[in-house]
C-alpha cells in the first residue's frame, strides 16, 4: 500500500499538523559531513546496531497478505530474517501487538487480524515463538515492538474479536479522528497493557521490549481527545490536562521499566520516540528544530525518560535528510548525543530507508548516499551506537543500493 504519513501509518493531516511535510525542499546534504561530537573520528565501530523494523499492522511487512497459510506464514517470516541477514543487520525489531492483538497466544488480547484477516482467529502456529528462535538461530536479537495503546483504525466496537477487552470493557477507548485507543488517562488500561506486554516477556527468550512513538494521538486539526471523564477523576494536583497527560505517559513508561527488570533482568527496554523532542523556539534547551514536538504533541517526555534511566536504549526517529530546512539531521544527531551522553542509556538513529527513491521526497532522497552520510556523521558522536532502518519491505529491494552503502559506510 502507499505509505498515508510518516512511517505511512500517520495520516497525512497529523503530519501536516506537525508542520513536518514530505514535500518541503531541503538541501542534499553535499559530501561527507563533518561534527564536532568528541567521537571515533568516523572509524568504524565495533558491535555497530543495525537493526531493521518489521511492521505488520495493515500487513505493511509481514504477513504479505492476510489468510496464508501457516506454512506460507512461516516462510515468509523465514524469509525475512533471512534477508536481514544478508543485509548484515544485528537485529530485527518485529511487531508483535500491532492494535491491541497479538502474534502469539496472548490470554490479554485476540490474535492479530494480520495473521488471518479476522481478529482472534488462530493462524495454527505461534509467529513469535518461530520469530525468537529462528532470529537467534542466526545470530540476530530479537525485540518484539508493542504499541502501547492503539485499538484500531476505525471507531466500531462491534468489529473488534468477541472477548476484545474493549467489547468487555467499552469505557476503557477513546476515538479520535475515526480510530480507537486505550484511555492512557485510567490506571486499569495502564495496568492492562503493561500485563500484555509483560506476557511476551515472561514466555519468550525476547532481547527487548520496544514501543513505537505513539502515545497520545497525533495531532489532527479540529479534533479533541475526549479524555474528560478520567481528567475529572485523576487530574486533581496538575497545573494543567497537559501535564497530566505527560505524568499518565511517565507512569506508562517507569512503570514498565521496572516491571520488567522484576519479570526477566535480562530483556532490555527500548523506545523509538518522535525525532524532536521540544524545539530550541519553544524551549532553549531543545533542538534547532521547527516542527512538531513529543513533549507538546503527544504527551511524551522523551528527554526525561533517557534522564531518568527508565529505558536500556532510545531510537529516535530521526526520519529527515540532512539539511532538511526545520529538522536537519546533522542538528539532531549532536542534540540526542548530548541528551544521553553519562547516562547509560544506548543511542541508535532511526532512519528512514522508505524514503529513499521516493519522488515525493527532497532531492537528497535520491542521492543513494544520503543513508551512508547518516552513518558517517552518527560515528562522530561517541553516544551513537548504530542504526535501525525501516522497515523490511524496503530493505529487501534496497533502493538505489543505499542500504547497502550504510551498512558499508
Amino acid at each position: 500500500m502507499p505509505p498515508i504519513g510518516r512511517r505511512g501509518f500517520v495520516a497525512g493531516a497529523a503530519l501536516a499538523a506537525l508542520g513536518l511535510g514530505g514535500g518541503d525542499a531541503a538541501a542534499s546534504g553535499g559530501g561527507g559531513a563533518t561534527a564536532s561530537g568528541g567521537g571515533v573520528s568516523g572509524s568504524r565501530r565495533a558491535e555497530e546496531f543495525r537493526g531493521l523494523w518489521i511492521a505488520t499492522i495493515t500487513n505493511r511487512d509481514f504477513p504479505s497478505r492476510p489468510g496464508l497459510t501457516a506454512a506460507e506464514q512461516r516462510a515468509e517470516l523465514i524469509g525475512l530474517l533471512d534477508l536481514a541477514v544478508r543485509r548484515r543487520m544485528t537485529a530485527v525489531v518485529l511487531q508483535i501487538r500491532p492494535s491491541a492483538d497479538a502474534l502469539w497466544p496472548s490470554p490479554y488480547e485476540p490474535w492479530a487480524q494480520c495473521l488471518t484477516g479476522t481478529q482472534g482467529a488462530d493462524p495454527g502456529w505461534d509467529p513469535l515463538g518461530t520469530a525468537v528462535a529462528e532470529a537467534h538461530a542466526r545470530g540476530l536479537q530479537l525485540h518484539g515492538w508493542c504499541n502501547p495503546y492503539r485499538v484500531a483504525s476505525h471507531a466500531d466496537p462491534s468489529r473488534l474479536a468477541p472477548g476484545h477487552p474493549v467489547r468487555r470493557h467499552p469505557e476503557w477507548a477513546l476515538v479520535y479522528d475515526g480510530a480507537m485507543l486505550y484511555d492512557p488517562g485510567l490506571p486499569e488500561v495502564r495496568r492492562h497493557v503493561q500485563d500484555a506486554m509483560l506476557d511476551a516477556v515472561r514466555r519468550y527468550d525476547l532481547d527487548a521490549l520496544h514501543w513505537d512513538d505513539y502515545f497520545y494521538p497525533y495531532p489532527v486539526a479540529g479534533q479533541v481527545i475526549a479524555d474528560d471523564g478520567a481528567y475529572a477523576r485523576y487530574g486533581a494536583g496538575f497545573a494543567d490536562r497537559a501535564a497530566w497527560r505527560r505524568n499518565n505517559v511517565d507512569l506508562l513508561v517507569s512503570e514498565m521499566a521496572r516491571r520488567i527488570k522484576e519479570v526477566k533482568p535480562s530483556v532490555d527496554f527500548g523506545i523509538s520516540p518522535f525525532g524532536v523532542w521540544r524545539n530550541a523556539g519553544t524551549d532553549p534547551e531543545g533542538s534547532d528544530t521547527r516542527g512538531g514536538q513529543s513533549f507538546d504533541d503527544l504527551y511524551a517526555d522523551t528527554r526525561r525518560w533517557i534522564r531518568e534511566g527508565w529505558t536500556d536504549y532510545v531510537i529516535p526517529q530521526l526520519y529527515w535528510n540532512i539539511g532538511f530546512p526545520a529538522c536537519d539531521y546533522a542538528k539532531l544527531v549532536p542534540w540526542w548525543d548530548a541528551v544521553v551522553r553519562d547516562t547509560g542509556v544506548r543511542l541508535y538513529l532511526g532512519e528512514s530507508l522508505y524514503k529513499v527513491g521516493d519522488p515525493a521526497q527532497p532531492d537528497a532522497w535520491q542521492d543513494p548516499a544520503e543513508l551512508a552520510r547518516h552513518v558517517r556523521l552518527a560515528r562522530q558522536y561517541a553516544s551513537v551506537g548504530g542504526h535501525c532502518y525501516f522497515a523490511a519491505r524496503e530493505a529487501a529491494k534496497d533502493p538505489l543500493g543505499a542500504l547497502t552503502a550504510a551498512v558499508k559506510a
